[in-house]
């Protein structure tokens, strides 16, 4: 008698595991902020990777012409896998490709961009984060489209990919 109470015991706590598995399971945990379009790009000082120098916000987005801020860093595996994608849209003489290196060594960041080539006209530096966070990013690769207006039209979280390319030309139209 007491070996069948013990054993619908364990059938019912296998049970129970069983469907709390597989409840989690069917939902997903992966955190999407929600990103309202046409947002403001926020005010930022930072410096510049290569010259070293103090460079503000306003002077980045100085023109008249289309941008994409991209969030990389070069200890960043799917960086490197998406970069084909930027030097692809650095050809692109309407779009100027802004590169904010995250929490990253800048010996590092030049070493990366010196190896794989530089599709940024400008890269400025996120030593701690807080650029990337006011931007609305939570993590990296981030690309953010940005347009005459100075106004965050789209954002592409994680690497871009060929039909994010396609995309985002369809934008500059």
């Amino acid at each position: 008698m007491k070996n069948k109470i013990l054993f619908f015991v364990l059938i019912f706590f296998l049970s129970f595991c069983f469907l709390v598995l597989f409840k989690s399971l069917d939902s997903s945990s992966i955190y999407v902020p929600e990103k309202s379009e046409e947002r403001e790009l926020p005010e930022f000082v930072s410096t510049e990777l290569f010259l070293n120098e103090e460079i503000t916000s306003n002077e980045i987005f100085s023109g008249n012409e289309f941008y994409i801020l991209n969030i990389w860093a070069s200890w960043c595996a799917p960086c490197r896998e998406e970069h084909p994608q930027l030097m692809e849209l650095s050809k692109n003489p309407s779009l100027k490709i802004i590169g904010l290196n995250y929490k990253d060594d800048p010996k590092r960041a030049k070493k990366f961009l010196k190896e794989l080539g530089n599709p940024f006209s400008i890269t400025v530096i996120d030593k701690k984060g807080i650029i990337a966070i006011e931007f609305g990013g939570y993590g990296i690769p981030e690309t953010f489209v940005i347009n005459k207006d100075k106004k965050i039209i789209k954002t592409y979280i994680g690497n871009l990919t060929d039909d994010s390319i396609k995309q985002i030309n369809s934008l500059l139209k």
